[in-house]
């Protein structure tokens, strides 16, 4: 059977490509620019990498890339090829910047030892909020153009596809069990809490991100224009709006009701189109806790 894709479709292919590949850009600089050199363990699969780097000096990007083959292949049975295929994409592509990056910032001394160039100093509390935020940022994204960075996050990625249970906190209890293992290694109590520190700034914005942007509101609309108001919603804004029909209870007039659910970002264009067709419209806007179907959240099991 052959599937034909759509304009719309390919370009919110092509859109969540472009997130991703945003997302990931922004989560290798945090880990490598702010993380790594400064013994910053955040837990997941970095942290494991930035573990055994220390330990024995094995390269991690090539940790993070063959560690990642038995969760690929769980990621695939679970969440389906074309979730398989943009993790590939991920895992392949952060192997590479991390490498790349790395290189960058890798200096020799005299004895032929490598060190990794502090970037901001010797501010390891400032690269951990620096690095914590993007961390989160970096795979907020990544998360929302329906994709993975690899590692734990298969894990917690594979467990919310059936179940409304929030990203960080599938990943917390994995990421505690990692970081308190670094006291065994650095035994520095200093890095295994900054390393918890890092972790809770990591997904604590990971979370507000994602809900921020899932976010959902619903309208109800009382004007005389509604049809207009629903025309345009339905052309420009490509929301559905249901009519219900109502009675003034006082008036005993009969009137149409337009019921819309829109994302909290696009209130305030939909706000804008109301104002121009109709300035005296009666709008009532409150927050929805979850909106599931065709143009917001899938509906899980």
């Amino acid at each position: 059977m052959t599937v034909k894709l759509t304009k719309a479709a390919i370009w919110e292919m092509c859109k969540n490509y472009l997130l991703m590949m945003l997302g990931i850009v922004i989560y290798v600089i945090s880990y490598v620019y702010f993380l790594l050199p400064y013994q910053l363990i955040s837990g997941g699969m970095n942290g494991i990498a930035t573990l055994i780097y220390y330990t024995i000096g094995f390269h991690p990007s090539v940790t993070y890339l063959v560690m990642n083959v038995f969760l690929i292949l769980l990621g695939a049975k679970i969440m389906g090829w074309r979730y398989s295929v943009k993790t590939v994409i991920a895992i392949a592509i952060i192997s590479f910047l991390i490498n790349i990056f790395q290189e960058g910032i890798t200096t020799v001394d005299a004895q032929g030892n490598e060190h990794l160039l502090h970037i901001v100093g010797d501010q390891k509390f400032m690269a951990c909020v620096i690095g914590a935020l993007m961390e989160g940022l970096g795979l907020a994204l990544v998360f929302l153009a329906g994709g993975s960075t690899g590692g734990i996050d298969i894990i917690a990625s594979s467990i919310n596809k059936y179940w409304n249970i929030s990203l960080g906190r599938l990943m917390l209890c994995i990421d505690l069990a990692i970081i308190g293992s670094s006291y065994f290694i650095f035994h520095n109590l200093e890095t295994m809490v900054v390393g918890y520190l890092t972790m809770l700034m990591s997904m604590f914005f990971l979370d507000y991100v994602t809900n921020g942007l899932r976010q959902s509101v619903q309208f109800i609309i009382v004007s005389d224009k509604y049809d207009e108001i629903a025309t345009q919603v339905n052309q420009k804004m490509e929301r559905g709006v249901t009519v219900l029909y109502g009675e003034g209870f006082y008036s005993k007039e009969k009137r149409q009701v337009l019921l819309i659910l829109a994302k909290k970002y696009e209130s305030r264009a939909l706000f804008a189109l109301i104002r121009q067709i109709d300035p005296r419209a009666f709008v009532s806007m409150g927050n929805v806790e979850g909106v599931f179907g065709e143009g917001f959240d899938k509906i899980k099991r």
